[in-house]
């Protein structure tokens, strides 16, 4: 690679001060910097942004692709939990992640997944022991081990979960957590087990919780899970100890932004000063992960990005190891044809599959909430027709199902509230953390339409009304297309857009709360393949409810 300069107000976040001068960058690497007192310059250089603890399978689009919108942000590497494929394909899954993503230039920190399955309440298409993982670390050279999610487990010392954290532990891997909720006694008990880091704090008090117990905080602000706002007033006590993740990200979100977003708003709604937020965005999580991804010093990779000014966070350009990736919101890496991986083996299913006999008058109904991944349990009166417990879209219940996508098995049918559906049904393959696939509808026929159709492509997301569906086909493990990051987006949108206004749903992002609806981690209510879950007890519930 040829040598070149680039000048500007050159934001050194190490020594917090910013300076007007002149980097000299050679073989991709930052070899001078020139100061220049008397030379004002109209734009800045900053490191290149980090999201530091991300799924790039909810992008919807393969690592490569992800690269190519995440950098017209700033965005120079991502911390990431490839559980999602994981728990499809198990390490071939992450080692497709790998490969997949070492087609760009950008810094993908991938991790050792530590619970796939996230529990044993629900049927995955693969298990990673704890030999894959030291295989994953020692074979592989992943840096870390990827979200604590059985925090149970964690809690009473349970054997194989103890396993895991002390391979990461022995080979000098970071560790992260996965704990909603936990707090006092326990969060010391968790963060004493050897857990590092938690992106799941949903109140300013749990967070200060864990902070105190040696854990460090990432306030994380994705297309599902909000909690920007809960959190960010942390920056005045514990800024050293905070990070930025986006979690989840779907197509059409990453495509309007990424980790500037939470900077710009940092700096022009909570008057933090520029330095301090950067930090965050940058210097910690490179720090904590070990990452090599410069920070503008000398002897550095040349990772940075030019913006405007120091309070909009326009990125006018991007550059990852002295190479120019983006620039004035346009991508400037190719498109890559990614290779198709999959584990699909169910068959179509008929609608009087999802009948359920009114055996009860009462039921549990799982209560979504909008922005969050947790949920709450509801205790109503069954609504009953003909003999059977049906959707009643008038008081917003409806009926939602899981179908096993690795083998044939009858379906799981709870009922839930919050997703306002009036008509139609939408489902997905993308069902965290195992990826059945979940549906939400009205009519039974429109339930097992929507299902239906994601069987025939072998995962998707889709919408049916009435003898009407629509399909965005997601072939590389039911969860990512291969398309263009654009054309997923625009698809995903106007499927997104159909369930809100079409079909009435009252959410922000239908598809996405849908998709955690399976996630037993979390609680409280949750629906796996094998039946309704609760998750604050860690055990299966009837549906029906004795009064």
């Amino acid at each position: 690679m040829e040598e070149f300069t680039i000048a500007g107000n050159i934001v050194d976040i190490v020594q917090r001060r910013i300076y007007p001068g002149t980097l000299k960058i050679k073989d991709a690497t930052i070899v001078q910097i020139q100061l220049e007192p008397s030379t004002v310059y109209d734009r800045y250089i900053i490191p290149g942004f980090v999201d530091a603890h991300v799924h790039i399978e909810s992008s919807m689009l393969v690592p490569s692709e992800f690269a190519r919108y995440a950098t017209i942000h700033g965005t120079v590497a991502t911390v990431s939990d490839p559980h999602e494929i994981g728990n499809v394909l198990g390490i071939d899954g992450v080692r497709y992640m790998i490969h997949n993503g070492s087609y760009v230039p950008f810094h993908f920190c991938f991790g050792a997944p530590s619970c796939v399955p996230a529990t044993r309440f629900e049927t995955a298409g693969a298990e990673i022991t704890a030999e894959d993982i030291e295989k994953l670390f020692v074979e592989d050279g992943l840096s870390y081990l990827s979200e604590v999610m059985n925090y149970p487990g964690v809690l009473h010392r349970d054997p194989e979960v103890m396993r895991k954290i002390e391979i990461a532990q022995r080979l000098g891997k970071r560790i992260d957590g996965h704990a909603p909720g936990l707090r006092g006694e326990e969060a010391k008990q968790y963060a004493a087990a050897g857990i590092e880091t938690d992106h799941e704090c949903f109140s300013y008090e749990e967070a200060v919780d864990k902070i105190r117990a040696g854990m460090k905080i990432l306030i994380r602000e994705g297309s599902a899970a909000k909690n920007y706002d809960a959190l960010i007033p942390l920056v005045e006590k514990y800024a050293d100890k905070l990070m930025f993740c986006s979690d989840d990200k779907h197509p059409d979100d990453l495509l309007r932004g990424h980790i500037n977003t939470l900077v710009r708003r940092t700096v022009k709604e909570h008057n933090v000063h520029p330095i301090t937020a950067l930090q965050i965005a940058t210097l910690h999580p490179v720090q904590h992960y070990g990452l090599d991804v410069g920070l503008l010093q000398i002897g550095d990779p040349a990772d940075f990005l030019i913006v405007d000014d120091l309070y909009e966070f326009n990125v006018l350009a991007t550059y990852i190891r002295g190479r120019k990736v983006a620039e004035n919101g346009k991508t400037l890496l190719p498109h890559i044809e990614a290779d198709t991986v999959n584990n699909f083996a169910a068959h179509p299913i008929q609608p009087e599959a999802l009948q359920v006999p009114a055996t009860c008058e009462h039921i549990r109904v799982i209560e979504a909430i909008d922005g969050e991944l947790i949920t709450r349990e509801n205790i109503v009166p069954a609504p009953i027709k003909k003999g059977l417990i049906v959707s009643d879209p008038k008081n917003d219940i409806l009926k939602i199902v899981v179908v096993n996508r690795y083998a044939d098995a009858p379906p799981a049918i709870g009922f839930i509230r919050n997703f306002g559906l009036k008509r139609g049904a939408i489902a997905s393959s993308v069902a965290h953390d195992s990826h059945n696939i979940v549906a939400v509808g009205v009519r039974d026929e429109e339930i097992a339409n929507a299902i239906n159709a994601i069987i025939e492509h072998r995962g998707g997301i889709a919408t049916a009304l009435q003898d009407h569906t629509e399909v965005l086909p997601l072939p590389v493990a039911g969860l990512m297309a291969t398309d263009e990051g654009e054309t997923v987006a625009k698809r995903y949108s106007s499927m997104d857009k159909f369930a809100r206004q079409t079909l009435g749903s009252s959410l922000q992002a239908p598809f996405m709360t849908l998709s955690f609806m399976a996630l037993l981690v979390i609680p409280s209510l949750k629906l796996s393949d094998q039946g309704l879950f609760n998750g604050d007890q860690f055990s299966f519930v009837k549906l029906c409810v004795e009064t």
